[in-house]
């Protein structure tokens, strides 16, 4: 049974992830995830059933597009088999759950948030409101914090803090960031809520200090913070607890 649902759950996350891509793509420029269907983005030829099998597809065709032979992005595939691993990372943790559940939607919503940020710069609203309401369910029913408020004071706390922060930045923080927070908080309480600020600027900042040094990354351009927020929320989901419990430990 076990291997049964480790398929199932590891094959819903390469097509999920093969649809965020789309949704990432698309929601920031106000198209539809639905039509028109998915393109050659060089010949703009339709792509077939064939072309759109998650990660094996790519692998089939070598990378390219079958008709006009234009490179294909492995931004696709790796999206794709990111999404699968921490779906099944997360059945492993938690096993079938509302926890588990909790941890699939916060992925989704972090897979999307990295395709649209790198993609476009975006955190769009319309994403961020897709997945409050089923977060905020969760949290105050099925799979809810101890103590209950703990979500209300994490969701302030991420509001706040980002706007402090893109007043005080002026503008270096977007409207995107400041509402994920918000929602972080509401998923993380208002420990995790730092903790996942916390690794975000480390890994922002470490990132970002050694693309200056090999020149990937330029004064004054701005990078997408989104991947790394998602990255810093990712540890959180899976090693929070232990995390927040080795830091206490200095102070008892």
């Amino acid at each position: 049974m076990d291997v049964f649902w480790s398929v199932y759950i590891g094959v819903v996350g390469l097509i999920l992830g093969s649809f965020f891509n789309v949704v990432g793509l698309r929601v920031p420029k106000g198209e539809s995830v639905i039509s028109p269907r998915s393109r050659c983005s060089s010949c703009r030829t339709t792509l077939q059933a064939i072309d759109l099998i998650p990660v094996l597809s790519y692998l089939m065709i070598g990378g390219k597009c079958r008709t006009c032979k234009a490179r294909v992005s492995c931004f696709y595939p790796i999206i794709e088999s990111l999404t699968a691993v921490l779906y099944l990372a997360a059945w492993f943790y938690w096993g079938l759950s509302w926890q588990m559940l909790a941890a699939l939607l916060l992925i989704s919503l972090l897979v999307i948030i990295i395709v649209s940020d790198i993609s476009t710069m975006l955190i769009p609203d319309k994403i961020l409101i897709v997945f409050t309401m089923p977060i905020l369910l969760i949290r105050m029913t099925t799979a809810p914090l101890d103590p209950w408020w703990n979500a209300w004071a994490g969701a302030a706390l991420g509001f706040v803090l980002l706007l402090v922060l893109a007043i005080i930045s002026k503008g270096g923080m977007g409207g995107g960031d400041i509402k994920l927070f918000a929602l972080l908080g509401l998923f993380f309480g208002w420990q995790g809520l730092l903790l996942t600020f916390f690794l975000a600027v480390f890994l922002g900042a470490v990132i970002g200090g050694v693309g200056l040094l090999v020149g990937k990354v330029q004064r004054g351009v701005p990078m997408p913070f989104g991947p790394f927020i998602a990255a810093g929320s990712i540890i959180t989901l899976f090693s929070g607890d232990n995390l927040l419990t080795w830091y206490s430990g200095f102070f008892s």
